[in-house]
């Protein structure tokens, strides 16, 4: 029997990037890991958070719970995104296009965590400029948070769907 029981999520965890950080100190250097997390309910909502400490499992616990104090909801449209958009942060820009059902996940290690956990299931995607793990998931956070669905686009015009769509 395991010594401690793992209370089931309802959402999906992964963990994007572990990383060993050091500082140095009058004795010597002080060892730490920096774990990037993304959570997602696979029904639209993701969120992202990075925990740091000296043990590799209570750096991955602070990033779960970092990144659900960070959710966001996403529009999608079945299974993919509504429209072609690009994500920017700092150095890091992430280009994403729908696809068609049945394409995949056609992304990077950082966006297809990312996508997996929002529940996009058919999705193309390129990493251009940096391709640090934070900038990157961050990037395609910001290309995320500026999708709009039709409808959304409809009612803020003051329109109908098929004025907008055309």
């Amino acid at each position: 029997m395991p010594r401690f029981e793992k209370e089931q999520s309802e959402y999906s965890e992964k963990l994007v990037s572990l990383n060993r950080v050091s500082k140095t100190v009058k004795g010597g250097r002080v060892m730490k890991f920096a774990a990037l997390m993304v959570v997602g309910d696979e029904k639209g909502n993701v969120g992202f958070g990075t925990g740091k400490a000296a043990e590799v499992p209570e750096a991955i616990r602070k990033g779960i719970e970092d990144a659900k104090k960070n959710m966001i909801k996403v529009s999608v449209s079945g299974t993919t995104i509504p429209h072609e958009v690009t994500g920017i942060f700092g150095a890091g820009k992430v280009m994403l296009k729908p696809a068609a059902p049945g394409t995949g996940i056609i992304a990077g290690g950082p966006v297809r965590a990312v996508m997996e956990a929002a529940g996009i299931r058919d999705i193309r995607a390129k990493c251009l400029r940096s391709n640090n793990p934070q900038n990157v998931v961050s990037a395609t956070f910001e290309g995320l948070k500026s999708l709009r669905t039709p409808e959304e686009v409809a009612r803020q015009r003051g329109k109908s769907v098929e004025e907008i769509v055309g």
